[in-house]
């Protein structure tokens, strides 16, 4: 997937293009309003990322992709990109027994972090998240004027990639800004759509159509505008383009660690992908371990319990139950040691009728996690050599 390499300007351009359509699903009647007490700093919008993206002055912005809905993908980088020499493709090093053939990393090289925004457009949280990273990686400050020049330091010594969004048709058709409070069924509703008779695709049956076309009332913002959902593209020929470009990135860019940044209703917690060699998956239950203690000392939601992963056949019974998703796509692209997180939505159910995360708790909860990751990669680097 070749690069859309653009200027600001043209990216204002593309902003305000009349071609652009920003209209968003209507809100049901009977169902809960947009709050209107969002405060200032949590900017979930797609038009906070496109004010972020014309203030950055140390970064560089590209737009790496056009949604079917005509709508831009942005990358930010910090960081110059090093050269890794590079001999063979992942797969082909790997089986060379050395993953030096496809990337040299060396303690002469930079670390290099990808930060990967929703790929399902109700999960805003993490908008609100990797704006407010831009910001610090500007200034050292989120939009509270919190100061996180300890995360700004440490982002300095590595190569960084932020995709704010992955999926901006999704985020455009959601028709909220927030869902602390709000009651969890609503953002079911609007994140994985209805049928044509008004009851909830829900889980699994989100995953049941794909692309989700023709018994569709709301499109569920988990979805493009051509109904691909790209956490299940097909990565071996994949649909989207936005699915296209986030490879792209992954394949050229190395990344020794990405995260893609998820939601749900839940405490936040890393989650272990399929498919994933054993030692990454150590790797990964450490990361998690710490994360999840850091988030305890830090008086934030956390999980009462650590993880550690018993080694497994995968899918040792029929019908399989685990997938191939885009998180081991991602790393049998390039080996990054790849995962999801999970952000906590703030909402309400039978399980939690109160929210237990604020606005401001959900904002500590991303760049804890993006500290976090950057202190283990600083500390836990993995050499190919």
């Amino acid at each position: 997937m070749k690069k859309i390499r653009l200027s600001i300007c043209l990216i204002l351009m593309i902003i305000t293009s009349s071609e652009i359509s920003f209209s968003q699903i209507v809100i049901e009647a009977g169902d809960p309003p947009n709050p209107t007490d969002i405060p200032g700093f949590y900017k979930s919008k797609l038009s906070d990322i496109q004010e972020e993206i014309m203030d950055i002055k140390t970064g560089k912005a590209e737009v790496i992709a056009i949604s079917p809905g005509g709508l831009p993908v942005y990358a930010v980088y910090y960081g110059t990109k090093d050269n890794f020499h590079s001999r063979a493709n992942y797969n082909s090093a790997v089986a060379a027994r050395n993953p030096a053939f496809y990337a040299k990393k060396d303690s002469s090289s930079k670390p290099v972090v990808f930060f990967l925004g929703p790929v399902h457009g109700q999960e805003l949280e993490n908008i609100v998240g990797l704006v407010n990273l831009i910001h610090v990686a500007e200034t050292g400050e989120d939009y509270r004027g919190k100061d996180w020049t300890s995360l700004k330091s440490k982002m300095e010594k590595c190569r960084i990639i932020i995709v704010p969004c992955g999926n901006p048709d999704g985020r455009n058709r959601c028709p909220y800004d927030s869902f602390v409070g709000l009651p969890t069924e609503i953002m079911t509703k609007y994140g994985q759509g209805t049928r044509k008779d008004g009851s909830f695709y829900g889980w699994p049956g989100a995953k049941a159509v794909h692309p989700m076309k023709g018994n569709v009332k709301i499109l569920g913002a988990y979805f493009n505008d051509d109904g691909i959902n790209p956490m299940h593209d097909d990565f071996f020929s994949p649909m989207a383009d936005e699915t296209k470009a986030i490879l792209d990135i992954t394949r050229s860019e190395v990344p020794d660690i990405t995260v893609s940044l998820h939601s749900h209703e839940n405490k936040p917690m890393i989650l272990m992908a399929s498919y994933l060699p054993w030692f990454m998956k150590v790797r990964i239950d450490d990361i998690r371990n710490r994360l999840n203690h850091r988030y305890k000392n830090a008086g934030l939601a956390h999980v009462l319990h650590d993880w550690n992963s018993e080694p497994s056949i995968e899918d040792k019974e029929f019908p399989p139950r685990t997938t191939f998703n885009l998180i081991p796509a991602l790393h049998h692209i390039s080996g990054t040691m790849a995962f999801t997180f999970e952000c906590s939505h703030g909402t309400t159910s039978e399980r939690f009728p109160e929210p237990f995360v604020t606005h401001g708790d959900i904002l500590d909860i991303q760049l804890n996690l993006y500290e976090e990751m950057l202190d283990y990669l600083l500390d836990n680097r993995l050499y190919w050599e």
